[in-house]
This record gives C-alpha cells, sequence and structure tokens, in this order.
C-alpha cells in the first residue's frame, strides 16, 4: 500500500511524504504506483524549479518527499491538489492509497 503523509502548520499545508508500493500490479506495471510518481514529482518540481521555493525534497527507493523551509500559499495550494489528485486515485483503486494529515 502507498502511504501518503500530508504536513501541514499553522491551517496550512507545507509539504509531503509519500511511500511504499500500491500493490495493484507487478513492479514496473503498476499505474497506480506510476499515477502517484508522476503527481508527486510534478508537485515537487513545481513548489521547488517553478516557484524557486526552498524545500527538502528528494526522490529514494520507494519514497518521495517535499517540505517546504516555511509555509507559503503557493506550496499549500500545490499539495492541497496533489492530495485531492491521490484521493481522487484511492477511490479509484480501493485499498492502494492510505492518506494522513500530521501537523509540523
Amino acid at each position: 500500500m502507498i502511504r501518503a503523509e500530508f504536513y501541514q502548520s499553522q491551517n496550512q499545508f507545507r509539504g509531503f511524504r509519500v511511500s511504499g508500493h500500491a500493490g495493484f500490479a507487478e513492479s514496473g506495471q503498476d499505474i497506480v504506483c506510476a499515477a502517484v510518481t508522476s503527481a508527486c514529482m510534478l508537485a515537487a518540481n513545481i513548489i521547488t524549479d517553478g516557484f524557486r521555493i526552498s524545500a527538502e525534497a528528494g526522490a529514494e527507493d520507494n519514497v518521495m518527499f517535499c517540505i517546504a523551509d516555511k509555509p507559503d500559499e503557493r506550496v499549500g495550494a500545490v499539495v492541497d491538489m496533489l492530495m485531492q489528485q491521490l484521493d481522487m486515485i484511492k477511490k479509484d483503486y480501493p485499498g492502494t492509497i492510505k492518506i494522513s494529515i500530521s501537523e509540523v
């Protein structure tokens, strides 16, 4: 299962950490993993390269993350849209994604 944790402070999203494997199909053939990876990479690139906001970001084995150094409305909007996108995927492919929100 993919675990998507969204971080917020002062009622505004600051970032996310996504890990795991959807288990919908074999590795390399899993359309849920591909969709989640694409959405997360786009969100991180918009925040760091598009808006040039200072953030810790990275991708390792089955883990992607992007956490802004401080709250920013633009980051909040991008992360909120990412969460909505993952929620739509979760509804279309039940049992593949777990979403949580943590205060930082």
